[in-house]
């Protein structure tokens, strides 16, 4: 599919016209045209390679055919022409001098064996008259879809041939011109915030852990374009994880530490908040077992947009980068359809992988649930019974065609999980993002989920955090925490709506929880109105038959029990592992850092949502925890929170 925007068009007609003095502006400037029609091809993606084999830059045509690279250094270069439905082609000894070459006209063949089902036009320029729409109207900043039904013979239909068929078309009014405004289509799942519970009525509080990671940078996102997030794009949960802690190392093979402490809260003078830390045991990159790895890409027309395709395989790039020779990828891609675009290759031949992610181009509708079950097949054929088996989905997460709901896509992923291939899901783009979608996708594939903003958040998911995104080392972690009426009168879970779970979920080793990535650390923050407060507390009235036994409750010092399970990776029974807090308050004026910073997140996440549970909180009191609790931060990361704080204050004004 060919999707041409109306922004597109006004700035590549631009382009067009500054290229036709191109001497000016580029070094390396030249025109791609189809060698049969002589027509322009848009969107074709040029290389450039020095010494022949060391990639420089890459350009995309315009909707005139023109590319152009700036400011090239002197030197003899060698262009590829790639486009989908024509052969590659190569120009070889391009020479820059004075930072100036030739032009450079490269036309390309047709490839007769591939069909084009389908053509797309967005957002046309010119009036448009149809059946649909009242004669001789003109429409701007609006979306023209023109679906053809018939074969066409080649791939290769330029933007010319797609104009004119266009107006045949609807000359004939034989086709269809649907129109839709712009809107901003992204979806979040509905969050209701976690209410205070009474510890007699309802002593149990079970979850499962999250270590996603993308409401964070989701968040970060909307801030640094200068708008405050929609309240539902905010997880405080995924906020607080998104940061790392210094929590002690796990002992005795345990795959993961605890820690807790116990202090007032910074936000409601008159609660307290109970702090739980998990550590993940951290596996050294050098012991990690092999990868069968899988990239799901998505291809379809809503992913042409810089922050999502081109974003996604410079991202994939650094992933490939870390590859070994024992480990292996294989790249399947949908649009329209489904196919595998690489089979299952070594880490050793990282070119023929990053080939076959240069070559990717954005086009077609979205046909994701045919690509998960294709990206399924594709790493149970490549099966590693010592590895780790894991497909890497990268879309916007805007399916359209064929399974694209989110309970057929869930069970559709329920169904495959259990031959042992882990889902993680990258996110991307804005305007049409599915955070929602994806967020069950990763939860239900037994993976994780990260939003990816720019190169740099890429770097840290695949990158420097490629442990704990490949590599489970616990699955189905829940835990359940028994609090003492003598000690607590009612309690709150900050965050983590969307991953509760009934009491009786939590002995039950079918129910699915979440997983523990290698070095992954988990956070999870308690507000306690203490026994004896005379706060009112919704409740529901007294029970009649049942009666609660507190003789031992009121003789011990226990604040709460916290319960956990957890299963090894490829196990299907849990194990289970018990930690007591005792009613021993740290001020907070000595708590660790970790504490402090993870309540400054917290706070900072209520702000967001306007939490009715938010009390006292302030964006200076949230910057002056994280100031404190900013720690060594060599990556920087705390600094940054700090910067977006102080820009959500100003954009809250």
């Amino acid at each position: 599919m060919i999707k041409i925007s109306f922004l597109s068009f006004l700035l590549a007609s631009f382009i067009g016209i500054a290229q036709q003095t191109p001497g000016r502006v580029c070094s390396i400037y030249g025109k791609v045209t189809d060698k049969s029609s002589k027509e322009e091809i848009p969107f074709a993606n040029i290389l450039l390679y020095k010494n022949d084999t060391v990639k420089v830059a890459v350009a995309t045509t315009d909707m005139i055919g023109d590319f152009c690279f700036k400011t090239v250094p002197d030197g003899t270069y060698k262009i590829k022409a790639v486009y989908v439905g024509y052969s590659p082609t190569i120009i070889q000894k391009i020479v820059v001098t004075n930072q100036k070459a030739a032009p450079v006209n490269i036309r390309l063949a047709n490839d007769e064996g591939t069909k084009l089902d389908e053509v797309q036009v967005i957002s046309y320029s010119q009036p448009v008259t149809d059946g649909d729409m009242k004669s001789g109207s003109t429409v701007t900043r609006e979306e023209y879809h023109y679906m053809t039904t018939q074969k066409l013979n080649s791939v290769a239909v330029t933007t010319a041939g797609v104009h004119r068929k266009y107006k045949e078309k609807n000359a004939m009014r034989g086709g269809r011109a649907v129109v839709s405004t712009e809107y901003n289509t992204e979806e979040y799942g509905r969050i209701y915030d976690n209410e205070f519970k009474d510890s007699k009525k309802d002593p149990l509080s079970t979850f499962s852990i999250d270590v996603d990671k993308a409401s964070y940078s989701n968040v970060r996102r909307f801030i640094n374009q200068q708008q405050l997030p929609q309240p539902d794009a905010v997880r405080i949960e995924e906020m607080i994880n998104y940061f790392s802690y210094n929590y002690p190392k796990p002992v005795n093979n345990q795959p993961f530490s605890i820690t807790t402490e116990y202090t007032d809260c910074p936000w409601n003078k008159n609660h307290q908040l109970i702090h739980i830390g998990l550590q993940g045991k951290q596996i050294e990159l050098d012991n990690l077992p092999s990868n069968n790895l899988v990239f799901l890409i998505d291809v379809s027309g809503s992913m042409e947009s810089d922050d999502k395709l081109p974003l996604l395989k410079s991202g994939l790039r650094l992933l490939v980068e870390q590859m070994r020779p024992q480990d292996k990828v294989a790249i399947v891609v949908y649009a329209g359809a489904a196919g595998v675009v690489l089979p299952s290759t070594s880490g050793e031949h990282k070119e023929k992988i990053y080939d076959a992610l240069d070559n990717l181009q954005a086009g077609g509708s979205t046909a994701g649930g045919e690509g998960i079950l294709l990206a399924y097949k594709t790493a149970k054929e490549n099966f590693l019974n010592k590895g780790n088996n894991r497909i890497i989905l990268a879309t916007d997460g805007d399916f359209n065609v064929g399974v694209s709901s989110d309970g057929e896509l869930t069970r559709l992923i329920e169904k495959q999980r259990e031959d042992g291939v882990f889902l993680s899901v990258l996110g991307f783009g804005t305007g049409n993002y599915k955070d929602s979608k994806m967020e069950q996708l990763a939860d239900k594939g037994n993976g994780n989920y990260a939003y990816i903003d720019n190169l740099l958040e890429a770097k840290k998911v695949l990158v420097k955090e490629m442990g704990g995104t490949l590599l489970t080392i616990a699955k189905d972690v829940k835990l359940q925490i028994e609090f003492n009426p003598a000690k607590v009168k009612a309690y709150r879970l900050v965050g983590y709506e969307n991953r509760l779970l009934n009491n009786e979920d939590f002995n039950d080793d079918k129910k699915d929880a979440g997983e523990l990535g290698s070095g992954h650390t988990v956070t999870a923050i308690y507000e306690i109105i203490p026994a004896g407060s005379q706060e009112l507390v919704a409740s529901i009235d007294a029970l009649k038959y049942q009666q609660m036994s507190a003789h031992s409750a009121s003789e011990n010092n226990e604040v709460m029990t916290i319960k956990f399970r957890y299963k090894e990776p490829k196990e299907s029974t849990s194990q289970l592992i018990s930690h007591i807090v005792l009613d021993k308050k740290t001020p907070c004026s000595a708590v660790t850092e970790n504490c402090k910073f993870a309540c400054a997140v917290a706070e900072f996440g209520m702000l967001l949502r306007d939490s009715k549970f938010k009390g006292d909180a302030d964006f200076k009191q949230v910057i002056s925890m994280a100031k404190e609790a900013k720690g060594k931060d060599d990556e920087g990361y705390r600094a940054e929170f700090i910067r977006l704080v102080e820009m959500a204050e100003l954009l809250k004004k």
